[in-house]
């Protein structure tokens, strides 16, 4: 038991629960948000696609896991798939820079094309709504409590539910990543 239950810390967990009822919707898609340009995002504007929200950093060891992210939002865009990702200086202060820093680095190093929000606290107060949302659904459907470190991962269905999560040392091109976005992105549109 204590085995799994390391296993779970290290590298996420998976929901269980194929077809989640509907009061298990997020409510996420009319949060206002702002981009790393201090426009607005609306998460509306992904609905019916299947979403994989990730707190990133700078200076972390896991933040080659951008170039990781990109080229899995590059091979499934197409198919309604959408990384985000949400900048946050929580953990060991790794990621100090401005909004405008945060964009150049990601662009120069990652070529990073996917949406990403402005630098938000994701643990620390004032956390963000969105990750209110993703943390509160994440304990009520056992998948784990508060983030732990940079680059964990939450993957939204086309309905706007949460459906797994995955802990920073899963890689996101890693077969039970990919596996499950197929399998989303396998579904249609219930909205």
């Amino acid at each position: 038991m204590l085995n799994l239950l390391v296993l779970s810390f290290l590298f996420g967990a998976k929901s269980s629960d194929p077809s989640p009822s509907p009061e298990a919707f997020l409510e996420i898609f009319d949060l206002p948000l702002r981009d790393l340009e201090g426009g607005d995002l609306k998460l509306s504007n992904f609905k019916g696609e299947v979403l994989m929200i990730v707190n990133t950093a700078s200076r972390c060891g896991f933040t080659k896991q951008y170039a990781e992210l990109q080229k899995l939002y590059q091979s499934y865009q197409d198919q309604g798939f959408r990384v985000i990702g949400v900048p946050s200086n929580d953990f060991g202060g790794q990621e100090p820079g401005s909004n405008e820093e945060i964009r150049i680095f990601c662009q120069e190093n990652y070529q990073v094309s996917f949406p990403m929000l402005e630098r938000s606290a994701v643990r620390s107060e004032p956390q963000s709504p969105l990750f209110q949302k993703l943390i509160q659904e994440s304990e009520r459907k056992g998948l784990g409590g508060s983030v732990r470190w940079n680059f964990e991962k939450f993957l939204v269905d086309r309905q706007g539910r949460l459906m797994a999560r995955y802990r920073s040392m899963t890689s996101p091109k890693s077969r039970k990543i990919t596996r499950e976005i197929e399998r989303l992105l396998s579904e249609p549109a219930r909205l």
